[in-house]
């Protein structure tokens, strides 16, 4: 492994391991939520177990969350280019956050500060743990000791290829961030249509589908990503989760059906998305050769 010419920044819609980033060497700047009248992440440092976050949205909780501040990622970035550090900045995805834009203006108003320094910024147009795919892939193409240059020049040409499907269980919270109608929740928590969906090219969640039931819209969204996966000996499929194991375990087993030897990497949903996914969400993210 060579020596990395840059420090990787990047955000906590990830929902990567926390461990991750500390034995990878990459800064996590935390977005926040409110919940009950309590700050979380964000600048407050609060953190909430996900099994207990994911409880108190079951009993009713509506918590609302809270992007990066150019002023918040001023504090992270601004250590690392006084230790004389370039820094490359992958973000959350533009349309689901104005993160990224904060990024870009604390980048920008740090190199008038630090002329010397190179601080370069990707846009994800990713989300959850297909942001962590995206992060896992330039976490290894820096240690073969690229230049920053042509680990963004590397990024911009990968990052459509992170391929993202997901369902949910409960249309409710998709219906609170505007993504379905009140007519379409009402109807799907009735009939039990589950939709399946994906994150485009502009980075926003879109409805792509319908299942009726639960295991169908599992089975839908394992073979939508399967069909235009790329999956070789190093590439692995992540898989998040609103709390909701045994789907999980299901979908892996969908998986593993196809490619009994692909490694496959579990986390929760952060809070943060969470929030606007609701308790029950499956995701699935590989590297395919489209979105």
């Amino acid at each position: 492994m060579k020596k990395r010419q840059f420090t990787i920044v990047t955000d906590s819609a990830c929902d990567m391991p926390k461990e991750y980033y500390t034995e990878q060497g990459v800064v996590c700047v935390p977005l926040g939520f409110m919940l009950d009248n309590v700050n979380y992440e964000g600048e407050s440092g609060n953190a909430i177990d996900p099994q207990e976050f994911y409880a108190r949205l079951r009993g009713g909780a509506m918590p609302t969350t809270y992007q990066v501040t150019a002023e918040q990622a001023k504090l992270y970035i601004e250590p690392l280019l006084q230790k004389g550090e370039d820094v490359f900045i992958m973000t959350f995805s533009s349309g689901l956050s104005g993160t990224s834009g904060s990024f870009s203006i604390a980048a920008r108003d740090l190199k008038e500060e630090y002329p010397d320094r190179k601080i370069l910024v990707v846009d994800s147009l990713c989300a959850s743990m297909g942001q962590g795919l995206f992060l896992d892939y330039i976490v290894k193409k820096a240690d073969e000791g690229v230049s920053i240059e042509d680990m963004k020049e590397y990024a911009e040409s990968l990052k459509l290829h992170i391929c993202h499907q997901f369902t949910v269980d409960d249309l409710f919270h998709l219906k609170r961030g505007g993504r379905v109608s009140a007519t379409s929740a009402l109807l799907g928590s009735v009939l039990k249509i589950k939709p399946v969906m994906h994150v485009d090219n502009n980075g926003k969640l879109i409805v792509i589908g319908k299942s009726m039931g639960r295991k169908k819209a599992l089975h839908t969204i394992v073979d939508n990503l399967l069909a235009t996966a790329e999956i070789g000996e190093n590439d692995p499929i992540f898989i998040s989760h609103g709390d909701c194991m045994e789907d999980v375990e299901l979908v892996k087993k969908y998986i593993y059906e196809r490619y009994p030897n692909v490694q496959i990497v579990v986390n929760y949903i952060g809070a943060v998305i969470g929030t606007h996914s609701g308790a029950g969400t499956v995701a699935i993210f590989a590297k395919g050769k489209e979105r």
